[in-house]
């Protein structure tokens, strides 16, 4: 996709712009208007729509879908070293995402601005991790028990855990 004399700025842009197209696809096919690319040294290594209608998974978003890909086709579930090209700004869920697989970097196209004028408003979920102590729409409570830790404790203990 892109040639010795392309800037980064440039090969980037492309990128994001072939996230943008595969958005607009999902969108003929059935999907939902998300894409996304996880890319390792400019080379695209998986693709993801959104599939959350389709899936009937609320998880099941471009970003996400990307991501397990790429983990897939990786054949690992660190994804250090790869950038996440995004049609549209990540929701909190899709952020997280990325930074348990560990991408270096997520760049996208369009805001979260964008998307609630196009009828996927995640501005309440933003707002609500930049202010967490504001009342929470879905109830999380943490009951207290005795052996609350005793899996972390096994964790600990086990000698051919794989660390994450």
């Amino acid at each position: 996709m892109s040639t010795e004399t392309d800037s980064p700025a440039t090969t980037e842009a492309r990128w994001v712009a072939e996230a943008v197209a595969l958005a607009t696809g999902s969108v003929d096919d059935g999907g939902g208007p998300f894409g996304a690319l996880v890319l390792r040294d400019d080379r695209l290594i998986a693709t993801g729509t959104n599939l959350v209608t389709s899936d009937l998974d609320p998880t099941a978003h471009a970003e996400v879908t990307a991501i397990r890909r790429a983990c897939l086709r990786l054949d690992t579930f660190s994804l250090d070293g790869c950038v996440l090209i995004s049609s549209c700004e990540p929701c909190p869920m899709c952020l997280g995402a990325a930074l348990w697989s560990r991408v270096d970097r997520v760049v996208y196209a369009a805001g979260r601005e964008d998307a609630a004028r196009g009828g996927f408003d995640d501005r309440a979920f933003h707002d609500l991790f930049r202010n967490p102590d504001q009342p929470w729409p879905t109830a999380v409570q943490q009951i207290e028990l005795a052996d609350r830790n005793a899996p972390f404790d096994r964790w600990r203990a086990k000698p051919d855990r794989v660390d994450y």
